[in-house]
């Protein structure tokens, strides 16, 4: 497994990081507590040493989790977590957003709460979870910044929505030097990467990232077809039926990607994001064991050729010569769009 450094901050990361939301939520389909822990441990096993969790997850619970799956093996991972969302005093109502809290008091005692949880002494990575272009102002810049002085957190980030706000907020993050920034990129989706990488070059940042939704949601790794069933409570059953489609359509367009016996979909996929010096890691959604015996070999797979990678940057500019609406359009911005019409985007996969 191959690891790569967050910014200048000294912290490193494995390639392919372990997502973590899909430990302690049913989110992605229910799967027993014990399950959970044995994943996570089996992931380390395989190589994974990068493990992504988030205080909302589960309320909590996810942190728990990680920490008794991963305390007897602290010095050999690295753990982020996300704050931000003020669960402590606002009811979860089904998948829907609950209240955000970002002044600096909140999120020295989220901060603070996150350790007990995970039973450890400091954060490697701290993630800004969705927070708002505007509510990252310099208050919260000094209580980032007494947050490593303290020793509590070792590097920072922000994680990007994108639905929630990303363009301005992802520039800020980078203009303001922090460590990483966490956002949706892969194949399909690859406006916010892009355009990320551009503002780095630009600023000559140091600024990694961390790309989550990898396998757009389970089309690049196979495992949601137009005729999947998902569980109760997966919050891919709330997509339109053309996102289905469409995303099927063009799965087919990239079976060049495949090589028998040596590289799947699911790892092509992880291997093109690695492709981009300024991606660290991904984060890919592990589910079952054989999810991550595949995706933590990718790495490991042939990498994409120059002809492999000028085959899919030319594809996604056509737009895989699909005419049809994928029903995902509309993905906002928090500073009501001005951000994204200066670049020309409107959407976060276009």
């Amino acid at each position: 497994m191959e690891h790569r450094e967050l910014g200048d901050s000294g912290v490193e990361v494995s390639t392919v990081g372990f997502g973590a939301w899909v430990v302690g939520t049913d989110w992605w389909g229910d799967r027993g507590e014990q399950e959970s822990i044995d994943l996570v441990q089996h992931a380390l096993n395989q190589g994974v040493t990068f493990f992504d969790t988030g205080d909302v997850y589960g309320h909590g619970r996810s942190e728990e989790l990680i920490g008794e799956a991963l305390g007897d093996r602290r010095d050999e991972v690295t753990i982020a977590s996300k704050v931000g969302y003020d669960f402590y005093n606002n009811p979860q109502a089904g998948h829907g957003e609950i209240p955000k809290e970002m002044t600096p008091e909140y999120i020295h005692e989220a901060v603070d709460k996150s350790l007990d949880r995970l039973d450890m002494d400091h954060l490697d990575l701290l993630h800004l979870h969705n927070a708002d272009v505007d509510e990252v102002d310099e208050d919260v810049l000094a209580a980032i910044d007494e947050l490593r002085e303290s020793g509590r957190v070792d590097a920072i980030s922000w994680a990007l929505g994108p639905s929630i706000g990303w363009l301005a907020e992802g520039d800020a993050a980078i203009a303001n030097e922090f460590d990483a920034l966490q956002v949706v990129f892969n194949v399909f989706e690859q406006t916010p990467g892009a355009h990320f990488m551009e503002t780095i070059d630009d600023l000559d940042a140091s600024t990694s990232i961390l790309a989550r939704v990898p396998h757009s949601s389970g089309l690049l790794n196979e495992q949601v077809r137009p005729e999947t069933e998902l569980g109760e409570g997966d919050h891919r059953g709330f997509r339109p039926d053309e996102w289905y489609d469409t995303g099927w359509e063009k799965v087919e367009k990239l079976r060049f990607l495949e090589r028998d016996g040596e590289r799947t979909m699911g790892q092509a996929a992880i291997q093109w994001l690695l492709a981009h010096d300024d991606v660290a890691s991904v984060t890919p959604t592990f589910r079952t064991t054989d999810d991550v015996d595949e995706w933590a070999a990718a790495p490991d797979t042939p990498a994409l050729s120059d002809e492999e990678l000028d085959r899919v940057a030319d594809l996604h500019a056509r737009d895989y010569d699909i005419k049809r609406d994928d029903g995902m359009a509309g993905f906002r911005s928090s500073v009501d769009g001005t951000d994204l019409e200066a670049v020309g985007a409107t959407y976060a996969g276009d």
